[in-house]
């Protein structure tokens, strides 16, 4: 009887550790998102350059997008952001920016210093929309098809073996269904 007494612990800490040994070799950007392939969240946000104008989830139907979510007072958004400047020159597809709680004149401050990648940022100052969109914190980037549907989800810095290897062979897939759907309507 002592012999049971002394197995079953060390068998329940021997699956703790397994648990454990498992976990520790997930990648934390690779968490799903329960997102991806259903619709991005409503919204109607005002721009960070001109707060009188707005931009709608409705209004960007029809194209496909990205959605970069980032803060003047997120390190590793600046990480990223080069990158992204560089991204938006190749104008594959427009790039907005959801500026995730944050003050409006660092954001415009940040922009005006390290460059805009965004055809529109947007302001989320309480963080509503964000939270809608799932963000576990900034940056983080989504993938939008023409029907308003989200395909990809990048939590963290976008690199560019994720550009490479990810996001850009996905957006020439996106590009292509639209263009494919477009020639030949049902």
């Amino acid at each position: 009887m002592k012999r049971w007494f002394f197995i079953v612990p060390l068998a329940a800490f021997a699956v703790l550790l397994g648990f454990l040994a498992v976990g520790l070799r997930l990648d934390p950007r690779e968490v799903p998102s329960p997102l991806i392939g259903k619709p991005a969240p409503q919204f109607k946000l005002a721009r960070l350059d001109d707060p009188a104008q707005s931009v709608a989830r409705a209004d960007l139907l029809g194209k496909v997008w990205m959605l970069n979510v980032w803060a003047s007072w997120c390190v590793a958004c600046r990480e990223e952001h080069p990158l992204l400047v560089e991204f938006s020159r190749r104008k594959l597809v427009p790039i907005y920016g959801l500026n995730y709680k944050d003050q409006r004149d660092a954001a415009e401050r940040w922009l005006t210093r390290l460059g805009n990648p965004y055809d529109a940022s947007l302001t989320d100052a309480d963080g509503r929309v964000g939270i809608d969109f799932g963000v576990y914190g900034v940056p983080e980037t989504f993938v939008v098809d023409k029907r308003g549907v989200i395909r990809y989800k990048q939590i963290g810095p976008v690199t560019s073996e994720a550009l490479r290897d990810k996001i850009v062979p996905l957006l020439e897939r996106l590009q292509a269904e639209s263009a494919a759907a477009a020639a030949n309507p049902a």
